[in-house]
């Protein structure tokens, strides 16, 4: 499983459970994704990165001084070799 983090600007727009649709965008030389619905938008991430699901599973929610952020769960391996707990 493959877990990645998304920035959400107001709280309630999505619950840990959601599976939501997940849109790719490309820049010149990287690619971003944006939850369903615009709820919440992710950093930007290379070719190697890219996120190959179209959807994906809620499973965190946090509020910080910097805003709230969303982690999603896909079912992918991780780029990075990382595995989720």
């Amino acid at each position: 499983m493959r877990r990645e983090e998304f920035k959400m600007e107001r709280p309630g727009l999505v619950k840990i459970g959601d599976v939501l649709a997940v849109k790719e965008s490309k820049l010149p030389n990287s690619y971003f994704y944006t939850l369903e619905h615009s709820y919440a938008m992710s950093g930007n991430y290379t070719t190697i990165e890219r996120i190959t699901s179209d959807h994906g599973t809620v499973v965190d929610i946090e509020e910080t001084a910097r805003g709230f952020f969303v982690m999603m769960e896909f079912d992918e391996p991780d780029p990075h070799g990382k595995t989720s707990e």
